[in-house]
C-alpha cells in the first residue's frame, strides 16, 4: 500500500518509524484511557489489537517486540519479587502457598472438566488446557506500585500463591512437553528437579554475596542499574537452561535482590521509571499484536472456546479468592486485590499455548488446535481487561479508606534538616532521612549548607552550592523535592539553629564529627552547641558502608528513655528504617522499657521485624559488641544534660564508642525535649560559644605544650 508519492507501505519497517510510533501509543493511550476511566495497561493491549496485523496492520511484530517484550515480562516478575515486604512475605508464606494450591487445583479441576465435556477434547490436551487457567501473570501489578501497595498482606498473599502456581502449571507443561519428546522416563525428572533445586541454590546463595560486594565497592548509579538487569536476565537464562520459564529465575532474582534495592532509593526509582515507561507498555503492545478479534464472528467453534475458557478462567480464580478470603478472614477489598492480581492470563499460559500449538500429535493433529491458539488470545485480552479493572477499583478502595483512618495521625506536620557540609557523608544522610521521613508527607527535606561569614571565600560558596545540588539530585532520584538553603552565619550552629526555627523543623541529621586532633571532642564544640541550641530531635550518622548494605539495626536504649517528648517517634522512624532496609530491629533495653517499646511497635508498626533482649547494664555498653557486627548499624539513644533520661554514664559515650565500634556504623539520637532552650548568646561573646570555652582553651595550651616538648 502506498500513500501520495512518500511510498509509505504497511506495515512500517523502518526502525525509527516503529520505535516513534511505539513511543506515542505508549504516550497517548494512558491520557485517551484515563479519560475513559479504563485502567492504562487494557489501553496498551487495545492498541496493540489495533496496530497488529490483525488490526490495521500499520506494525508488525518484529523482533524488536519479541527482545522488549521478553524483558517486559520478566520485568513484570521482577518487580514483583523486588518491591515484596519479605518479613511480610515470610509472615504469609503459609497463606500464600494455600492460596496458590487453590489457584492451581481449582482451574485445574474445573478445566479439565469443562474441556473433556464441553469442548470434547482429549484428557491430555484438557490437562494442558487447564493447566493454563492454573498460571496468570500479575499484569495489574504497576497499578499496585502506582497506588503504593505492594506490602499488602493480600497483594504478599498473591505473589506467594503466583510462584506457586505458576511453578506447578510449568511443570505440567514439562511434564506433558517431555511426553510426546520421548524423554517421559523417571531418569528426566530426576535430572529435572535435581537442576531445579541446583540453579535456585546457586541464585540464592550466591547471588547475594555478589550484589552485596558489588554494591559495597561501586557507587556509581549507573553501574548498579546495568549490575541490577544483568542479574535479572541471569537468573531467568539459568531457569531457561533447566527448561524451565525465565519468569521463574526473574522472580526469585528480584527475591535475592529485595533488601539491596530499599524502596525508597534512587535505584528502585530508576528500575521502576524504565520498566513502566518503556519494556512493560512494549511487552503488553506486543501481547495485543497476537489476539486476533475477527475469528470470534468468522469461526462458531473458535467462538465456543474463547467464550468456555474465559468464563472457567474467570470462575476459578474467583472461585480461589473468594476461598481464601472465607478461610482467613479478609476484607472485601483484599478478594478483590487478590481476584484482580490472579486473574490475568499472559506470560505462561503464552507460553504454554505455542508449545502445545506446536506439538504435533501421532495422529498428524496438534496438542492445542488453531482454535484453542485463537480462544487463549481473547481470553488473554479479556481477563487482562477484567484484571486491570478490578485491580484498578479495589486499589483505589483501599487507598481511599487509609487516607480517610489515617487523617489524624498525620496531623503533626514533619520537617527534616540535613547538614551537607561533607560531601563525603551526603549520599548517606540524604538516604537515611528519606527512609525515616514519612511517606505520607510531601516535600518535609530541607537542605542546609551554613557557609561561616568571618572567612567566606567564593570557593566555599560554591562548593556548599555543589553540595547542595547533590542532594537535591539524590532526593530527585527517588520523585522527593528538596528545600535547599544556603546561610550565612558567624557560627555554624546558631546557622543551624536559626534555620530550625525558621523551617519548623522537627528533626536535624547531621554528620558525626571528625576529630582534627587529640584534645577535640568526640562530637566537637559544633554539635555540643546545636544540642544546647534546639529542643528538636538531632540523629548524628556515620555510615562505614552503603546503607542498602546494612543487614540488622542494633539500638541501645537506656532506662526511662520512654518519658522523653520524642520517645515514639524515633522508635517510628527506625521501624521505617528496618522496613525499607528489609532488615531486622533489634532493642536492648531495661524490662520495663522493653514493655513500652513493644507497645508502640505493635500498635504503630506492627509488621516491622524487631527482636528484644535485655540490656542488664547500660553504664558499660562493651557487652553489645557480640551482637553488632560490621555490617550492621549500631543506634545509641542518647539524651540531653538536665533531660528525665539523662545517666552520668553518658559523659563516657563517646569513649566508649570510639573504643568499642570505632569499626561499626552508627547512629546516635538525641529525642525531642520538651520547652524551648535559651538562645546562647552573650555580650562577651557574640558568636555563641559553648560554656566550655576556657576549659578548652586551656586544654588546648597543655596539648601544644606538650607536643613543643616531645619536638
Amino acid at each position: 500500500m502506498e500513500w501520495l508519492d512518500y511510498h509509505i507501505t504497511l506495515p512500517v519497517t523502518d526502525p525509527t518509524w516503529v520505535f516513534f510510533l511505539v513511543l506515542i501509543i505508549i504516550l497517548f493511550a494512558p491520557m485517551v484511557m484515563g479519560r475513559l476511566r479504563i485502567p492504562h495497561i487494557v489501553g496498551m493491549i487495545l492498541a496493540g489489537v489495533l496496530v497488529g496485523k490483525f488490526g490495521f496492520n500499520i506494525l508488525e511484530r518484529d523482533s524488536s517486540f519479541e527482545l522488549f517484550g521478553k524483558v517486559g515480562l520478566y520485568y513484570i516478575m521482577f518487580l514483583a519479587g523486588l518491591e515484596m515486604d519479605m518479613d511480610d512475605f515470610k509472615k504469609n508464606r503459609t497463606k500464600g502457598l494455600v492460596f496458590g494450591l487453590f489457584t492451581f487445583i481449582i482451574p485445574m479441576g474445573l478445566g479439565i472438566w469443562s474441556s473433556m465435556s464441553l469442548l470434547g477434547y482429549s484428557l491430555i490436551t484438557s490437562i494442558l488446557l487447564a493447566s493454563m487457567y492454573a498460571s496468570h501473570t500479575l499484569i495489574a501489578y504497576p497499578v499496585i506500585s502506582r497506588y503504593g501497595l505492594s506490602r499488602l498482606r493480600s497483594v504478599s498473599i498473591t505473589i506467594g500463591g503466583t510462584a506457586v502456581t505458576v511453578v506447578l502449571a510449568l511443570l505440567v507443561l514439562a511434564v506433558i512437553g517431555g511426553m510426546y519428546k520421548g524423554e517421559e522416563g523417571g531418569t528426566f525428572w530426576i535430572f529435572l528437579v535435581l537442576k531445579v533445586i541446583f540453579l535456585s541454590f546457586l541464585i540464592v546463595f550466591f547471588m547475594p554475596r555478589i550484589s552485596r560486594y558489588f554494591f559495597r565497592k561501586y557507587d556509581d548509579a549507573v553501574m548498579q542499574f546495568v549490575f541490577v538487569l544483568a542479574m535479572v536476565f541471569l537468573g531467568g537464562g539459568l531457569m531457561e537452561l533447566v527448561g524451565m520459564e525465565g519468569i521463574l529465575g526473574a522472580f526469585l532474582a528480584g527475591l535475592v535482590l529485595n533488601r539491596f534495592v530499599p524502596h525508597v532509593s534512587p535505584l528502585m526509582n530508576r528500575i521502576e521509571f524504565v520498566g513502566n515507561a518503556l519494556f512493560i507498555p512494549y511487552f503488553l503492545i506486543g501481547v495485543g499484536m497476537i489476539i486476533d478479534v475477527r475469528c470470534l464472528f468468522t469461526q462458531g467453534e473458535a467462538l465456543k472456546v474463547a467464550v468456555v475458557m474465559t468464563v472457567v478462567a474467570t470462575l476459578s480464580k474467583w472461585v480461589a479468592a473468594w476461598i481464601t478470603q472465607k478461610l482467613y478472614g479478609m476484607k472485601k477489598e483484599e478478594r478483590s486485590l487478590i481476584f484482580g492480581l490472579s486473574n490475568a492470563q499472559a506470560a505462561a499460559t503464552l507460553a504454554a499455548v505455542l508449545i502445545g500449538h506446536g506439538i504435533i500429535m501421532e495422529n498428524g493433529e496438534r496438542l492445542l488446535n488453531d482454535d484453542v491458539l485463537n480462544g487463549t488470545v481473547v481470553m488473554i485480552l479479556f481477563t487482562c481487561i477484567i484484571s486491570s479493572i478490578v485491580t484498578e477499583r479495589a486499589a483505589r478502595r483501599i487507598v481511599t479508606q487509609e487516607d480517610a483512618t489515617s487523617d489524624n495521625k498525620d496531623k503533626e506536620k514533619e520537617r527534616i534538616l540535613i547538614s551537607v557540609a561533607n560531601p563525603d557523608t551526603i549520599e548517606g544522610l540524604v538516604e537515611i532521612s528519606l527512609m525515616m521521613k514519612n511517606p505520607r508527607q510531601k516535600n518535609s527535606l530541607v537542605a542546609l549548607n551554613v557557609v561561616n561569614d568571618n572567612n567566606t571565600s567564593e570557593a566555599k560558596e560554591m562548593i556548599a552550592k555543589r553540595n547542595l545540588e547533590r542532594a537535591a539530585m539524590i532526593a530527585a532520584a527517588v520523585d522527593t523535592e528538596v528545600k535547599t538553603v544556603l546561610r550565612y552565619s558567624l557560627n555554624i550552629a546558631q546557622g543551624i539553629v536559626h534555620t530550625v526555627k525558621e523551617n519548623e523543623i522537627t528533626d536535624v541529621v547531621i554528620g558525626l564529627h571528625r576529630k582534627t586532633n587529640l584534645m577535640d571532642s568526640f562530637f566537637g564544640t559544633m554539635t555540643e552547641s546545636l544540642l544546647k541550641g534546639t529542643h528538636r530531635q538531632i540523629l548524628i550518622a556515620k555510615f562505614l558502608m552503603p546503607v542498602n548494605t546494612l543487614r540488622r539495626i542494633v539500638v541501645a536504649v537506656p532506662p526511662k528513655a520512654e518519658y522523653e517528648a520524642g520517645f515514639i517517634k524515633w522508635v517510628t522512624q527506625l521501624c521505617r528504617i528496618s522496613k525499607q532496609l528489609a532488615c531486622r530491629v533489634h532493642f536492648f533495653a531495661n524490662q520495663g522499657t522493653l514493655g513500652l517499646l513493644r507497645g508502640v511497635v505493635t500498635k504503630l508498626e506492627a509488621d516491622t521485624a524487631t527482636e528484644f533482649s535485655e540490656l542488664e547494664d547500660w553504664d558499660d555498653l562493651l557487652l553489645l559488641t557480640g551482637q553488632v557486627n560490621f555490617d550492621h548499624l549500631f543506634v545509641v539513644v542518647s539524651a540531653r544534660k538536665g533531660s528525665i533520661s539523662y545517666l552520668p554514664s553518658f559523659e563516657k559515650l563517646p569513649l566508649q564508642i570510639s573504643r568499642y565500634f570505632a569499626n561499626n556504623s552508627l547512629l546516635i539520637v538525641y529525642p525531642d525535649q520538651f520547652g524551648e532552650p535559651q538562645e546562647i548568646v552573650s555580650f562577651s561573646d557574640p558568636r555563641g560559644e559553648t560554656e566550655g570555652r576556657a576549659y578548652e582553651v586551656i586544654t588546648n595550651w597543655i596539648y601544644k605544650w606538650f607536643r613543643k616538648g616531645d619536638a
